[in-house]
C-alpha cells in the first residue's frame, strides 16, 4: 500500500528506552508499568491507573469491579467494535445495545432509558472515533437510575467533554493503546479513576487475583500470596509501558497535528456531495483518533474499498453495528448504527501523514466514486 489506513509513530527515543528496560532485566510489569500508570492518570486527572494488555481486558476488570455478574444487563452503545460488548459477555451478563447519533456515531441518550430493566446495572457510552459521547445526559439517565457508567474511551485519550477528559466522566473509563490509537504501545490498555478501592479491585484481578512481583519485590518482608478470587493475567510488560511513557509526552502535539490533518480533510472533501463529514460536538474537542465519512446510499462502499485499494490508498469500514452480529443473537434493532456500518468509510489517517498524502487520499476517492458511477 502506498498510504497505509495508519502508522504509528515511533523514533530513536522509543528504542533507547526499550533498550534501556531490556538491560534492566525486569521485563514483566514492573516499575515502567507504574510510571506509564502515573502518567496517564496524572493527564486524565483522576487518582489511578491499571495497565493492561489491552482495552478488551481493560473494560472486562472495570466491569468486573463494579460486580457485573450473571444475569445483570449492561447498555452499550451500539456503534463499536464488539470488544466492548464481548467485555460484557466475559462477566456472564448481557450486552443491550442502544442505537446512537447519526452526525456523533454516539449513544443517542434518548434512547436508553426504554432499555433499562430491573436487571440494568451499568451504562458503557464509547467516544466514537475521538468524539465524546453526551456524557451530561447520559451520567444524569444513570444517577437517576442508580447505574454505574463505564467509558469506552479506547479512542479518546485526551479529547474533552466540557474541559473534562473523556475517561473522567464516570465511574471507570478505560483506554487503548492499540497500533491505531493516538499513542501506541502496539498493544496495550488502561482502567483509570479515582475510587480506591474499585481500582485496587482491578490492578489485583489483573494479577491473578494477588499483587504484582514488583510490589512484593519491594515489600518489606516475604509472605506467600494466596489467591481469593479468579484473576487474569492481564497486566502489561514494563517493555511495552516504556513506549507508552515516551508517547505520552507526544501526545499533545499528535492531538494538534491530527485535528489540523481532520482540518485539511474536511476543506477538501467539503464539495463532495455523496458524503457526509465528521463533526466536533458543542462543547467537546475531537481528537480524531479516525477520520471517518459516510456515504450516500446509492455508493457501494465495499465496491469503493476495492477501487481505492487499486489505486493504493487503503481504507476501512467505520466500524460494526453490534447488535446483528451473530455472537449476541440480539433481536434489537438500531437502524442508525447498521446503516452506520454500511456506509461508513475509514480514510488513512496519522500523525506523519502530510497535506500531500490528504490530497493523494482526496484524489483516489474522487477517481473511485466517478469510476463507479
Amino acid at each position: 500500500m502506498e498510504i497505509p489506513l495508519a502508522r504509528p509513530y515511533f523514533d530513536s527515543e522509543e528504542l533507547q528506552e526499550i533498550g534501556r528496560v531490556l538491560q534492566s532485566g525486569w521485563v514483566s510489569k514492573g516499575p515502567e508499568a507504574a510510571r506509564f500508570e502515573k502518567e496517564v492518570a496524572k493527564y486524565v486527572g483522576v487518582k489511578h491507573g491499571v495497565a493492561v494488555v489491552n482495552c478488551t481486558a481493560a473494560l472486562h476488570l472495570a466491569l468486573l469491579s463494579l460486580g457485573i455478574k450473571n444475569g445483570d444487563e449492561v447498555i452499550v452503545s451500539d456503534f463499536t467494535y464488539p470488544a466492548t460488548g464481548h467485555a460484557v459477555l466475559y462477566c456472564g451478563a448481557r450486552p443491550v445495545f442502544a442505537d446512537v447519533l447519526p452526525d456523533t456515531y454516539n449513544m443517542d441518550p434518548s434512547k436508553v432509558e426504554d432499555l433499562i430493566s430491573p436487571r440494568t446495572k451499568a451504562l458503557i457510552p464509547v467516544h466514537a472515533f475521538g468524539q465524546p459521547a453526551q456524557m451530561d445526559e447520559i451520567m444524569r439517565i444513570a444517577r437517576e437510575n442508580d447505574l454505574f457508567v463505564v467509558e469506552d474511551a479506547a479512542c479518546s485519550l485526551g479529547a474533552t467533554f466540557q474541559g473534562r477528559q473523556t475517561g473522567s466522566l464516570g465511574d471507570l473509563g478505560c483506554y487503548s493503546f492499540h497500533a491505531r490509537k493516538g499513542i501506541s504501545t502496539g498493544e496495550g490498555g488502561m482502567v483509570v479513576g479515582s475510587d480506591d478501592l474499585l481500582l485496587e479491585k482491578a490492578r489485583y484481578l489483573s494479577v491473578f487475583g494477588m499483587k504484582t512481583a514488583w510490589e512484593r519485590e519491594k515489600a518489606g518482608e516475604y509472605s506467600v500470596p494466596e489467591f481469593h478470587d479468579v484473576g487474569y493475567n492481564y497486566k502489561l510488560s514494563d517493555v511495552l509501558a516504556a513506549l507508552g511513557v515516551i508517547q505520552m509526552r507526544r501526545l499533545d502535539e499528535i492531538i494538534k497535528t491530527k485535528r489540523a490533518l481532520a482540518r485539511h480533510y474536511t476543506e477538501r472533501l467539503g464539495s463532495i456531495m455523496q458524503l457526509r463529514l465528521p463533526v466536533e460536538a458543542k462543547g467537546t474537542m475531537h481528537i480524531y483518533q479516525s477520520y471517518v465519512v459516510v456515504l450516500d446510499e446509492a455508493i457501494n462502499r465495499n465496491r469503493l474499498i476495492m477501487e481505492m485499494k487499486r489505486r493504493g490508498v487503503q481504507t476501512q469500514i467505520g466500524t460494526y453495528s453490534c447488535h446483528v452480529q451473530p455472537v449476541y443473537a440480539s433481536k434489537q434493532k438500531c437502524p442508525v448504527s447498521k446503516g452506520l456500518m454500511d456506509r461508513s468509510l475509514a480514510l488513512p489517517f496519522y500523525y506523519s501523514m502530510g497535506e500531500k498524502e490528504v490530497g493523494a487520499v482526496v484524489d483516489a476517492l474522487k477517481e473511485s466514486m466517478r469510476e463507479m458511477a
